[in-house]
Formats: C-alpha cells, structure tokens, sequence
C-alpha cells in the first residue's frame, strides 16, 4: 500500500506492507521538503512553481510505487491545500496530469486519525489519551477512551503559520514572542474545556515532527535508536526551549541535535506553541509516538478493507 501525504511542509510517499490486524511496515519511502505553506502569492495562492513540483514528485512517487509492486495507493492533503484560495485548482491540475484523485482531510479527520494510530500504538492499557499534533498549518487536540476520540480539534496554529505571521525577525524580537505567545494561548484556552470535560487522560501524546525534534534536543533518543526506545519532553524541558531557542538564529538552531535545516526556522514558533498547550492543558510531559496520521490513514484503510 503507497501513502501520499501532501503537508503544509513536507510532501511524502511512504510504501509499506500492510494487511487488517498487523502493523504497518515501512517497506519504502520518499519525500520532498517543499514547503507548500511558505511558497505562496500575495493573496495565499500556492504558487505556481511549487505546484509543478509537486505534479513532478507525485508522478515520480507512482513509478515508484509501481515498480515496488504497491497494489493500493492512496493521496492525503491536509492544511495547506485545504486552506488556499486555489487549493481546488491544486487538486484538478493533479488529477489531470496524473490521473490520482487527492482527498482533502478536515482538521477535525487529521486528529481523528492520528489518534487511531496513537491508541494502536500504545493499546488500550493506556486508558484515556489526549494527543497533541503541531503540524506547519494547524494544531491537532483530541482525547479519547476508544478508537474515536471522545472530542477532536484542530486550531491554525502550525509552526510554519505562526513563524509566517508572527516573527519577522532572525532571531525574533521579544514583542514578536510576546504576540505568538498571547494569540496561541488564547485560541487554546478557548478548548480546553471541551478537552477537560472529555475525562483526565492518564497519558498525553505527541507525534509530529515539530514535537520530536523539540525531544531529541531536550535530550530524547536519536531516530537511530530504533522506533520502541520511549522518549518523553517534559514540560519543564519545553519551557527551557522556548528560553534558550528564542535567542538563536535559524543558522543556529539547524546546528542542534536532530533538527534539519528546513524546519530549524519554525522550531521557535513550535516550542511557543507547544509550551502553551502543555500549560492550559496541565500536562507534565508528553510521551512521543512514532505513529502518526499517515500511520492512522494506513490502518484506517486496512480495517475498511476487510468490511
């Protein structure tokens, strides 16, 4: 089964060999950092150049997964598209030139997803679970005892959003911080009752790659390590990071351990918002999952299979 994942900073192809009531396992994959939410025109148009880019790797992406012999293939897009002015335009300049149709998810199904694949992951031992998603374009919250999350959400608060429209600076001046910071707390507090109501979680989760590199500079296992070493960021470890991140250059920050250079100026934006959905939601730490949506769409498929 081939997975196209087109995200607001990475567009991914992941193969992998999957069937209803096994995990998924990753048999190839393929990805282009091409920053749909940065390349855009003055109305928030994706431009042109990233559009023919994309086509390119998604037809480059199919002969891949031909070649390997992928009898499904399935094509996601999420918070960039879904949020451009020509995103439809996207999607039928896609479905001309490669014949794949490209389905659109809403926040509200992002979080569901990624919170199937976190409770396969960690089981139903684990009891309640809140996850936390912060991907380029938006925030994902949703919290559950089941498969289907009691109560998903999503807020614009992606890190590539927030690095767009609040720090202007390299690094960013203390009154840009102060204003990411306020306008992120207040669209989380205007939830966390909803999540509260929904039940005490006894474990809260992360998953993106925002999370993961925030962990593996706090002092988390490297990805070498292999996917079952746990690694936990600790409150008090987001709030160290948001301190000692906000005076570095992006040159800077793409020096630390685990971080790649084309997500190293959103790294800032990500720490502020993760820092504020750890306070208003109470958490003491999040425990990361390797698991996420393309994992979550992957199972969700499987199990629709089998019907």
């Amino acid at each position: 089964m081939g997975v196209l994942d087109i995200g607001s900073n990475t567009v991914h192809l992941l193969l992998v060999d999957a069937h209803y009531g096994a995990a998924p396992i990753p048999a190839s994959k393929k990805k282009i950092p091409l920053r749909l939410a940065e390349n855009l025109e003055a109305d928030g148009s994706i431009a042109e150049v990233a559009v023919a880019q994309l086509i390119q790797f998604i037809i480059d992406g199919q002969q891949l997964a031909e070649d390997l012999g992928a009898t499904h293939l399935m094509a996601f897009a999420t918070s960039a598209i879904r949020d451009a002015p020509n995103g439809q335009q996207v999607l039928d300049r896609i479905s001309e030139k490669t014949g794949l149709q490209v389905e659109v998810l809403s926040g509200e199904d992002e979080a569901r997803m990624t919170f199937l694949a976190v409770r396969r992951w960690f089981g139903w031992s684990s009891g309640r679970l809140l996850v936390v998603d912060i991907g380029g374009g938006s925030l994902e919250l949703a919290s559950g005892t089941d498969e289907e999350p009691d109560v998903a959400l999503s807020l614009p608060l992606g890190a590539g959003r927030m690095t767009r429209d609040f720090l202007k600076s390299d690094p960013p001046r203390p009154e840009e911080i102060r204003a990411l910071r306020k306008h992120a707390r207040v669209q989380i507090a205007e939830v966390v009752g909803l999540i509260r109501r929904a039940g005490e979680p006894r474990r809260v989760v992360a998953t993106s790659k925002t999370l993961k590199q925030l962990a593996r500079i706090a002092g988390a296992a490297s990805s070498t390590e292999g996917i079952y070493v746990e690694r936990v960021l600790s409150a008090v470890a987001v709030r160290q990071l948001v301190e000692s991140l906000s005076t570095l250059n992006v040159e800077e920050r793409s020096s630390l351990p685990g971080v790649s250079p084309g997500r190293a100026a959103q790294l800032l934006a990500g720490a502020l918002v993760a820092e504020a959905a750890i306070d208003l939601l109470d958490a003491s730490e999040l425990v990361v999952c390797p698991w996420a949506l393309r994992e979550g769409l992957i199972l969700h498929r499987m199990d629709g299979l089998t019907r």
